[in-house]
């Protein structure tokens, strides 16, 4: 645990000496919002919009009044993590899990100190964590901490559930960072519906045991999920070729729908380095919002 906080500490100081330097803002400006939040009524004024009439208020008699708005300074970031059995694929400390765990952990430290609420919900096909959106930075050591400690009671994955939680639990606009492998079908309709909802961030992460595996010929392979034991033949190129063909077409769909739907769309692989990336990734969040 001490040695996670550290490398989390050290990811969170390169990723904010980056922003200050190469894109002249802080950490806040990633993860603001475009909502705004009711502030007072003030009388109407010739030109207001009448759309902003208060009239609840001007039912009262006393002239007629408009409702005047603030940008929301305070965020709320919700990180809905995938602790399926798929996620345990890679190398020891290198599993989509273990990435996942430390993108949320330096994103929550990094949100924190920035006088953000961070929230958590991690899902297989059932809810694993749930911990409420706080203040401060002793939220985000909980998150860690629980993450660290999880050991999820199911190996199965249900994506739309995962989404169909967080939509009917969060109710204020957030931003919400999906992590997963995406490795399920007939959740679209529901992250659309999210994406709708909330400022959505998706990152998608694969593990090149997946798609590369060495020709041993026929080998037994054990699903994660169903822990069924699958026979295999490695050297089989049509197989070789068709597995790589499926992960390629899966992943291109989903950024498709992701352009599509205004989501900001991430993908890491478990042996690269993120930090580089999620810095790209603020970059366009950062461009995307100056022009809302």
């Amino acid at each position: 645990m001490r040695e996670l906080l550290k490398k989390l500490r050290r990811y969170e100081i390169q990723i904010r000496k980056a922003i200050n330097s190469q894109m002249q803002g802080d950490f806040h400006s990633i993860f603001k919002g475009t909502g705004l939040e009711f502030d007072d009524v003030r009388p109407y004024q010739y030109g207001d919009d009448i759309r902003t009439i208060d009239w609840h208020v001007s039912a009262k008699g006393h002239g007629t009044f408009v409702k005047t708005f603030k940008e929301e300074k305070e965020q709320t970031i919700f990180f809905i993590l995938d602790v399926s059995g798929s996620q345990s694929i890679g190398s020891p400390g290198k599993t989509k899990f273990d990435i996942g765990m430390e993108i949320c952990g330096v994103l929550a430290l990094s949100g924190a100190k920035e006088s953000s609420q961070v929230g958590l919900i991690c899902y297989s096909d059932e809810r694993e964590q749930y911990l409420k959106p706080k203040k401060g930075i002793s939220q985000a050591y909980q998150i860690i901490s629980h993450l660290e400690k999880l050991r999820p009671r199911s190996s199965k994955t249900n994506l739309s559930k995962a989404i169909s939680f967080a939509l009917n639990s969060i109710k204020r606009k957030s931003v919400i960072v999906m992590i997963s492998d995406f490795i399920d079908e007939g959740y679209q309709r529901n992250l659309q519906s999210l994406a709708r909802k909330h400022d959505l961030v998706v990152i998608h992460i694969s593990d090149k045991r997946e798609t590369k595996l060495p020709k041993l010929g026929i080998i037994p392979a054990l699903d994660k999920e169903s822990k069924q034991t699958l026979w295999i033949n490695t050297s089989f190129g049509d197989f070789r070729t068709g597995l790589t063909k499926v992960h390629a077409e899966r992943e291109e769909a989903l950024k498709k729908f992701s352009r599509k739907h205004q989501i900001n769309y991430l993908h890491v692989a478990t042996d690269e380095d993120y930090v580089p990336k999620l810095l790209r990734l603020f970059k366009v969040r950062n461009k995307s919002l100056k022009t809302t």
